[in-house]
């Protein structure tokens, strides 16, 4: 007979011991909260919110929640099926050799990934800084006056520039002139994207071909590659100025390493120039994530797509950065809007801009002469062996050769496969090769031994040891100096570098340090079980364009993931492909629109939306070419059905879709939703269901089960890819059944195009970063999935009621709860103390805490989400520092303070200006410090006071600052 302590092994096993990992509130503290909110259990909760006509009838069927250890060893058996060969393939992916310190301290640093995109500016000082270097880096390589951080990927940044170009020029035509020798991947998704926008892409596949469409006028933009994607040079100096004689654009899609050795596009009258940083530190991972650039003319910079960082002054006169511009234009102009970009690549062009740091000038230069003596010496060696590159004698090279193998292509693509190598077969009967940062000698002795004829002798580096030539032309070498910065030439020595790295890691409040409760931005834990898989060699060195039967770890985990998340959605298919929430968004509504042109139904253009949605919504449809109807929400802040059926049979024969948010953008789950998807199916139009509140949904309810038709997901939210400071994003989107023939394809990359063509750069988008969601679903398995969304309903619903005697919730359900985040109304206390939510906002980073949503989706409110991986604790000292801060508002209503002076207004307070020896205010220093706040861990210390962001608009300047600059405070 076992003794009574004796456990069952299964339970000893533990094998759901993530769950209680992710989720920080234990059952004592679920107690305890439900019994402040009112309810007897967790499950009595969720049932009196969430609606019971939508409620899941099924569990999501997920295999069983393991180990960490468990669930790590069987993703190394799945990545150990990729197939890591040395790739010589060029086409916008390069090897890249992250720097040890980079790679530790800013990769797999959780100070950096678990960062929130910067538009809390004070508290966002360390990373806008490194940003601020991206942009110099991208600007003085570029020869461009001005250059956001960042975009997406080279391809999307492509697409971006077209439409930069013909919102930004005079040229009346709708033509994009493209050399046929561009990136194949960059040429379609700018066909994809052109294409609903009425715009035309005219391919010139030869130098005459370009020549005549250049001489026409019916273009507003020509678009080139510098170097060519088969690797010649050329200047394109005459081709801008002919471009311009017509009025319109010229854009270049240029290689910054490149650049280090090449005259700029910008000395050339390039207008636009784009492109990757992928090279520089950020590994191949079968396609992103990768920073992608844009540089652009001072004329073009007010119209510039992204994130733009600019330099401004605090209240003390320090120079400070900040969001520029407030650059999310799909969020001023909406359905006007010409990007819907949201995100950025912010963790990946941190990289990029620490190796450019790192490195410095002469580093990223002697890289790049390596790069090019070693192309120079291949191709010479090539030449003795008989093979002749078609491009170095006539225009000049870089990195790549190009080779007309004629009929013995396909046999040396068999032989260097054979020899563990890849390479690009271009024209059906070319051999593209392209050398990067981690060639060797030996990779070059090996290249030769693949092309030389049995028996011949191989060339040696004998006769190259003293130097030799590049294969640049004398008229296209760079003469013109870059990074001159101090940043740029101070910190080449590790202990440098791991000091620069700190000093400015300390200046940030990220998920390291505390709570981020932003509502409908989800920042949950980023568990190291999950990221430590991103930089193992089978995932991190695999090129996205090698052979397929070379990925086939990356397509089990594509497979596996797909079919999880169709359980976690109610969808039937789902593609990985797009690399942010509004690229899923743009391609969700590019299927329906190709469902209705496939059923002979083009003319449905019609897309409403509620006022409430988030910006994104009205500009992805508007860049499908659909026409934008905006629909009322009563004052409850639910879609009003009566005017959606008006809209409906106002529009029923054009109707497209409808795109609403669930839960809704002001956190409640409304009861009409299965009406409303009924009504609009009713009418021919098909519901886009925003996935942005998803953490609220996971096995409780199923947009695909209760009529939703498609939907984007964002990974970075409810699926724990880290926001990285903005970037990296992976915005799935997941359809019904009758939709997935049309999801999107890739034909560059092997997946066939029915309905949509390419989304993102490669096929499967942002992959590096897809394990990491595999590692969440497959630790928490479906029960720990539900759990999760529950206790984030629980947490929500806590703050709630518990500051309801402080800040009232400004939208609830009809018993008066809230979905997985609520809306704070600080609106009455404008009149009774003059502050604002910004002041709220401001003075919680003086008690430590980042800021919720500010003024989204309602004016003067903040939108909090707990997530459900805060602790009990923590969201108490959260609550009690809302609660101190009310009381310090209480001191302004009661005349204590002036509404002009007190420390919501000054806030946050920096430790110079507190020690300084005048102290003019009316409260004490340790008031201004927050020094007596309840449950305070250590302080931290905001770096700048409040950034002056009207300064800052209008005196644009958005490079390195001048170290002269900061003398003083």
């Amino acid at each position: 007979m076992l003794m009574p302590s004796v456990k069952p092994l299964g339970e000893l096993e533990n094998p759901s011991e993530f769950v209680a990992r992710h989720i920080g509130i234990g059952q004592a503290d679920e107690a305890l909260m439900l019994s402040v909110i009112g309810e007897a259990s967790r499950r009595a909760l969720i049932e009196g919110i969430v609606p019971r006509s939508i409620a899941r009838s099924q569990g999501m069927q997920l295999p069983p929640a393991v180990t960490e250890a468990a669930a790590l060893a069987e993703l190394k058996a799945l990545a150990q099926k990729n197939r890591v060969l040395k790739s010589f393939i060029g086409q916008g992916y390069h090897g890249t050799h992250t720097p040890g310190v980079i790679l530790r301290n800013v990769l797999e640093n959780p100070a950096w990934y678990t960062a929130y995109t910067p538009y809390q500016a004070e508290i966002s000082q360390g990373r806008m800084e490194a940003l601020v270097n991206f942009q110099t880096m991208v600007t003085d390589l570029t020869g461009m006056a001005i250059a956001n951080a960042s975009m997406l990927d080279e391809a999307t940044a492509a697409a971006e520039a077209m439409t930069l170009a013909k919102r930004s020029v005079k040229a009346k035509g709708n033509t994009l002139v493209v050399s046929g020798d561009i990136h194949p991947q960059i040429i379609e998704v700018v066909q994809t994207r052109a294409k609903p926008l009425g715009l035309t892409v005219k391919i010139a596949m030869s130098g005459e071909e370009w020549d005549n469409l250049l001489a026409g006028d019916d273009y507003f933009a020509a678009f080139t590659q510098y170097p060519a994607s088969s690797g010649w040079l050329q200047d394109w100096t005459q081709d801008a100025a002919i471009a311009h004689g017509k009025n319109a654009a010229f854009i270049v899609a240029a290689d910054l390493l490149a650049l280090t050795l090449l005259k700029s596009p910008g000395e050339m009258g390039a207008d636009i120039v784009v492109g990757t940083t992928q090279r520089f530190g950020m590994p191949m991972g079968a396609g992103g994530p990768h920073a992608g650039y844009m540089a652009c003319r001072d004329e073009f910079k007010r119209s510039l797509p992204g994130r733009l960082v600019g330099v401004s002054v605090d209240v003390h006169g320090k120079p400070a950065y900040r969001l520029a511009l407030q650059t999310r234009e799909q969020h001023i102009r909406r359905e006007k809007a010409t990007s819907n970009i949201c995100t950025a690549q912010v963790l990946p062009a941190v990289v990029a801009s620490m190796y450019a740091v790192y490195h410095g000038p002469q580093g990223l230069k002697r890289i790049a002469q390596r790069v090019a003596a070693y192309t120079a010496i291949l191709s010479k060696g090539l030449a003795q062996l008989g093979y002749t590159d078609t491009h170095h004698n006539e225009k000049g090279v870089f990195d790549t050769i190009s080779l007309h193998t004629k009929e013995h292509t396909d046999a040396l693509m068999a032989r260097a496969v054979a020899e563990g190598v890849n390479l690009r077969k271009a024209w059906d009967e070319y051999i593209i090769i392209s050398l990067d940062e981690t060639t060797t000698r030996d990779d070059i002795q090996q290249l030769w031994t693949i092309f030389a004829p049995y028996g011949q002798a191989l060339p040696t580096f004998d006769a190259f040891e003293k130097g030799v030539e590049p294969l640049i032309p004398t008229d296209l070498r760079r003469t013109s100096d870059f990074l001159t910065h101090p940043v740029f030439n101070s910190h080449h020595s590790e202990t440098g570098m791991l000091r620069y790295i700190r000093a400015l890691s300390d200046k940030d409040l990220a998920l390291d340090r505390s709570m981020i409760p932003l509502g409908s931005c989800t920042m949950k834990l980023n568990a190291t079980s999950e990221m430590i898989p991103i930089t193992w060699p089978e995932f991190a060195n695999v090129h996205p364009f090698a052979p397929a039967d070379q990925l086939q770890g990356y397509q089990l985990l594509d497979e596996q993931l797909r079919a999880w998340l169709c359980q976690a959605t109610g969808y039937a298919g789902i593609s990985l492909q797009p690399n942010a929430g509004s690229q899923g968004e743009y391609a969700g509504l590019l299927v329906i629109q190709a469902y209705h042109a496939s059923r002979g139904e083009s003319h449905r253009n019609i897309c409403l939306i509620p006022s409430s949605a988030h910006g994104t919504n009205p500009a992805s449809a508007q860049m499908v070419g659909m026409q934008v109807v905006v629909t009322k929400c009563d004052d409850n802040g639910n879609v009003d059905m009566a005017d959606l059926q008006a809209r409906c049979e106002q529009y029923s024969d054009k109707l497209a879709a409808v795109m609403i948010t669930y839960p809704s953008t002001h956190g409640v789950f409304e009861t009409t939703v299965k009406e409303l998807c009924a009504l609009v199916h009713q009418h021919g139009g098909r519901v886009y269901v925003d996935g942005a509140n998803m953490n609220a949904l996971v096995g409780v309810a199923a947009p695909g089960e209760f009529g939703g038709d498609v939907s984007h997901l964002n990974l970075h939210k409810t699926f724990c890819i880290p926001h990285g400071g903005g970037g990296p994003g992976v915005g799935p989107v997941c359809v019904v059944d009758d939709l997935v023939p049309f999801l999107p394809g890739h034909a560059a990359g092997g997946l066939a195009v029915n309905g949509v063509g390419a989304i993102s750069a490669a096929p499967l988008g942002n992959a590096a970063v897809l394990p990491i969601s595999w590692m969440y679903i497959r630790m928490m398995g479906a029960d720990g999935l539900k759990h999760a969304t529950e206790a984030a309903i629980l947490a929500a619903n806590y703050i709630s009621k518990r500051l309801a005697p402080h800040y009232p919730t400004l939208y609830a359900s009809a018993n008066g709860h809230v979905a997985h985040e609520c809306i704070l109304d600080l609106r009455p206390l404008k009149d009774t103390s003059g502050v604002m939510a910004e002041d709220v906002a401001k003075r919680l980073m003086d008690y430590g805490f980042h800021a919720p949503t500010l003024s989204f989706p309602v004016a003067n409110t903040l939108m909090v989400e707990p997530t459900e991986s805060e602790t009990l604790d923590e969201i108490d000292r959260f609550i009690d520092a809302m609660i101190a801060i009310r009381e310090e508002i209480r001191q302004v209503e009661q005349g204590h303070w002036p509404q002009d002076d007190n420390p919501l207004k000054n806030a946050p307070h920096t430790a110079t200006s507190l020690m300084k020896a005048d102290w003019p205010h009316p409260y004490g220093r340790d008031v201004g410090a927050a020094s007596a706040s309840t449950r305070a861990q250590a302080k931290y210390w905001p770096p700048v006071g409040r950034v002056d962001n009207v300064y800052g608009d209008r005196n644009l300047f958005c490079s390195c600052v001048p170290l002269s600059d900061y003398a003083g405070d």
